[in-house]
């Protein structure tokens, strides 16, 4: 084998299914099983309802589930991740299939699955680690508000389609239609749903609460015969692998829509690992590597016809609370959902909508912890302002626009804090003072000379009259980018051009190039005028203004 085969070998091996995912298998084969088949029961109501909800059907959310699910448990970067279709994969889904229709999700799918491989491979795993926490819980709460809404059309009893994009709106206008007496039968089944989750949820919290709901509701309502519209038709089987046809011309238009699903699901899988390690002790998660399987099961996903799949939080939580410690039991819980296809579509069929409705409604409201929004308003104001501004764009727009405004926010208090906390001072020369020692000021600068604060620097020095000689101790600052050397570089110029002499004290070693590179050491009257001791700056300064001395007496 070449060497460079050898390399490339080195470098995608971390990415690949090894022997070692299953090393304990021996030993929790059980619990894993257990695990499994507890999340393929909590997994189906949620698989038809997610589909339902972004309008590419039921049978795409389950085919999603059993594909998805399978590929990631073998290829992901986890041992108890658990993937399908999500909440907020929903909101994203939703226009997209209102704009290009329902077949673009498969290609969407598609183009995302290959970004998120793209973006395992460059190892960009970890950088979904500098998103603020404000921001990770300000979506989380607009999701929970937007999923809430969808589910109104569903609840009332009126049909989704034609109606805005926007989930309020659409909200809005499902309430303007909605008559009696339908809208009475699914709001009941919406309340009964409801009430049978939070009670099972209270008294037996290991209940798969959300199928027992649907299972008690669907048979009331197959005896009674109420008039409620159900999921329909489902496949008895899955359908063959291809890929998704579409027009080259569509494609371009879903560039933009693949972008923003690739970025979601990357933001929720690893979210939703990070969220797995903190519970349990169930290994270590490889987040390159949980894309890459996040990627292959999207392509998966969209060429058995279903739709992007993420890693789904609440499912991973039922996954490890149940005792799963190897990928076996979310590989359990594909098969299961796999095995309600060939034995049980015709039963699952009958399901009311506005089950479905109920139990995404409860997920919903779950989703919007009254702790977690109490422990962020109470931190700082900016960090509010964060998560409220993230909450409202999410409502308003979208995701991805929401967490890259929340970001920008964030980063805006950041540097703003960043800009407050550097500091210039002046000081008292040491030592018995002088005559002269009024024309020398000691400046010392602080925490770090970037865009934020250099124009403060700038300002600071420029107020002080009579001065011949300045001195800037620069031991102190921690961090400068290329602006805040060329601020200092125009402000050693603008002080040697107006007859003030510059003397730099304590240059840090690794900031030596930057300030070669921008002209700071080349705008200084002399080379000599660097020390890396303040006493032979002071001295060079007193000394300087006494040979002035006398030609101003």
């Amino acid at each position: 084998m070449s060497s460079a085969a050898s390399t490339v070998l080195r470098a995608i091996a971390p990415l690949l299914p090894r022997r070692s995912d299953y090393a304990d298998l021996k030993h929790t084969w059980k619990t894993d099983i257990i695990a499994g088949v507890t999340v393929g029961v909590v997994a189906l109501p949620l698989a038809l309802a997610f589909g339902v909800s972004s309008g590419v059907g039921a049978e795409a959310g389950l085919i999603t589930a059993i594909v998805a699910g399978l590929i990631a448990a073998i290829f992901g970067g986890s041992n108890v991740q658990v993937s399908g279709p999500t909440g907020a994969m929903v909101v994203v889904l939703a226009p997209i299939v209102a704009s290009h229709g329902v077949g673009s999700v498969m290609i969407v799918s598609v183009m995302a699955g290959v970004i998120l491989v793209v973006a395992g491979a460059m190892r960009l795993g970890r950088t979904v680690g500098y998103i603020p926490w404000p921001v990770i819980e300000g979506f989380t709460v607009g999701i929970g508000i937007i999923i809430f809404l969808q589910q109104v059309p569903g609840a009332l009893g009126v049909s989704g389609e034609g109606r805005s994009t926007s989930a309020v709106v659409a909200a809005f206008q499902s309430a303007a239609d909605a008559k009696v007496p339908d809208v009475l039968y699914s709001l009941g089944v919406v309340i009964v749903v409801a009430a049978i989750m939070l009670i099972l949820s209270a008294k037996l919290p290991k209940a798969p609460a959300s199928f027992v709901a649907i299972l008690i509701v669907s048979v009331v309502a197959a005896l009674a015969g109420l008039p409620l519209a159900t999921i329909g038709e489902l496949p008895s089987s899955l359908p063959l692998p291809a890929l998704p046809a579409v027009p080259l011309g569509a494609l371009p238009a879903l560039v933009g829509p693949a972008f923003a699903v690739a970025a979601l699901a990357a933001i929720e899988s690893l979210l939703s690992v990070r969220v797995a390690s903190s519970m349990a002790d169930t290994g270590p998660y490889n987040a390159d590597r949980e894309l890459v399987g996040q990627g292959l099961a999207s392509v998966a996903s969209g060429m058995f016809g279903g739709m992007p799949a993420t890693g789904a939080i609440a499912r991973t939580a039922v996954n490890v609370r149940t005792g799963a410690r190897t990928r076996m039991a979310a590989i359990v819980h594909a098969l299961a959902l796999l095995a309600v296809v060939y034995l049980a579509a015709n039963v699952v069929s009958e399901i009311p909508l506005a089950a479905l409705a109920g139990v995404l409604m409860v997920t919903a409201a779950r989703m919007i912890s009254p702790r977690i929004i109490k422990l962020v308003m109470g931190s700082t104001r900016s960090d509010a302002l964060v998560f409220v501004i993230t909450i409202v764009v999410t409502v308003a727009f979208d995701l991805i626009v929401a967490v890259g405004i929340g970001i920008a926010v964030t980063a805006f208090f950041a540097l703003r804090a960043l800009s407050r906390a550097s500091g210039i001072h002046r000081e008292e020369l040491r030592g018995p003072a002088q005559p002269g020692d009024d024309k020398i000021a000691l400046f010392r600068l602080d925490g770090s000379l970037f865009f934020g604060a250099a124009e403060r620097v700038l300002e600071s020095v420029s107020t002080y009259e009579g001065v011949k000689v300045v001195i800037l101790r620069m031991s102190q600052v921690q961090r400068v980018d290329a602006t805040g050397a060329h601020t200092l570089s125009e402000l050693v110029t603008s002080l040697e051009r107006s007859g003030i002499t510059v003397l730099i004290k304590g240059i840090r070693q690794e900031h030596t190039h930057v300030f070669q590179q921008l002209g700071v050491m080349s705008s200084l009257r002399h080379e000599n005028h660097i020390f890396d001791d303040l006493g032979p700056a002071i001295a060079h300064a007193r000394s300087h203004v006494a040979r002035l001395e006398p030609s101003t007496t």
